[in-house]
């Protein structure tokens, strides 16, 4: 594939656009003012691979609290705001690394100036974040609702309006609930703009069904070489929506750390309670930065062809599997073994 190359910024020592490796980021789900449970959340995040983190800030007590959360973390913080451009100052204030606005909902243009302004003072990055749920109602008029031209209209209309006030570093996302429409919108932008493109399918759904819309929506974008960085927007736990994201930048050979796990759907010839072990192997390498391929085969059909192919490899039998290292047999296990035995072979793995 070939990237389409935009113009790089840096969110706080996170470089975005210009070529970069396309980064990962999520949003907490706590409130911002619990600062214990927030702070927890994002060290988790943190240590799942989250190179960004977005906290919402929704009063002037969010403010403060994401002062403190801010000198307590190394990782890069931005401010979500919406309607009141008051609370976009104050969180540059309060150390903000990037603001995330629609100016649509955030009111007159002098708010947008001064916003823009202040963080041009400060040397930090805007996203100008379109959703359909937010497209400015002159535009819904114009375009009879919030349709792919109404997204784009949006985002390119606010991107000049920044631009116009000095802003020079500046991220643009479009994002609908519509996988099509979401594709459709940044192929179209992507053509029109050179800043970066911060890609995702927002309001995906469940743990299963929003990562099947943002596996299909961002894998088709970063195929095209659309997309700097991505979030994968998830109802439930955010390290979810970081652990996905990388499945999907590793499966378009876009990041290159992390275990890739290869396993059988299973059949009536399987011998192995074989699903417990595959979630115990994942669970387990689930933070492992090695870049190694393990596949877990159930049985004698597929399994050793897949096994040797693999960098590590089983192929069961009848309550035991043969274990392969580079295509060579190494030794027949038991299958009670099987778990132990492969998380061993990866964490003391020597090319």
């Amino acid at each position: 594939m070939t990237r389409k190359i935009t113009k790089k910024i840096f969110v706080g020592h996170v470089p975005v656009g210009g070529g970069e490796s396309v980064s990962v980021q999520s949003m907490t789900n706590t409130k911002t003012t619990d600062i214990s449970s927030t702070l927890e959340q994002i060290n988790r995040l943190v240590a799942a691979g989250c190179q960004i983190v977005r906290l919402a800030v929704p009063d002037e007590e969010s403010v403060r609290a994401f002062e403190q959360i801010k000198k307590q973390v190394n990782c890069p913080l931005v401010a979500d705001i919406h309607f009141d451009y008051k609370l976009a100052l104050g969180s540059i204030d309060a150390g903000a690394d990037k603001i995330r606005i629609n100016p649509g909902n955030i009111g007159s243009r002098e708010r947008v100036r001064q916003v823009v302004k202040k963080a041009a003072a400060y040397k930090i990055p805007i996203r100008v974040g379109v959703n359909s749920g937010s497209v400015e109602k002159s535009i819904l008029k114009e375009e009879g609702g919030a349709t792919v031209n109404a997204l784009v209209k949006s985002g390119l209309n606010n991107i000049e309006l920044c631009r116009e006030f000095g802003a020079e570093h500046l991220v643009l996302s479009l994002k609908s609930s519509d996988v099509l429409k979401t594709i459709h919108a940044y192929r179209i932008v992507s053509e029109q703009t050179d800043v970066p493109l911060h890609i995702g399918v927002t309001e995906a759904g469940t743990l299963r069904s929003g990562t099947i819309k943002s596996a299909v929506g961002l894998g088709i974008l970063l195929y095209e070489g659309i997309g700097d960085t991505l979030r994968v927007s998830l109802t439930g736990d955010p390290v979810d929506e970081v652990v996905v994201g990388f499945e999907i930048l590793k499966n378009l050979d876009l990041y290159h750390k992390g275990v890739n796990i290869i396993s059988c759907p299973t059949c009536g010839r399987t011998e192995v309670d074989l699903v417990p072990i595959v979630n115990e192997v994942e669970k387990r390498l689930a933070n492992m930065q090695k870049r190694l391929t393990v596949a877990i085969m159930g049985c004698v059909v597929n399994g050793p062809g897949e096994a040797k192919e693999a960098d590590i490899g089983v192929a069961c039998g009848k309550h035991s599997a043969v274990i392969f290292k580079k295509g060579r047999v190494i030794k027949k296990i038991p299958e009670s073994n099987i778990a132990d035995v492969i998380v061993e072979y990866v964490e003391n793995w020597r090319e």
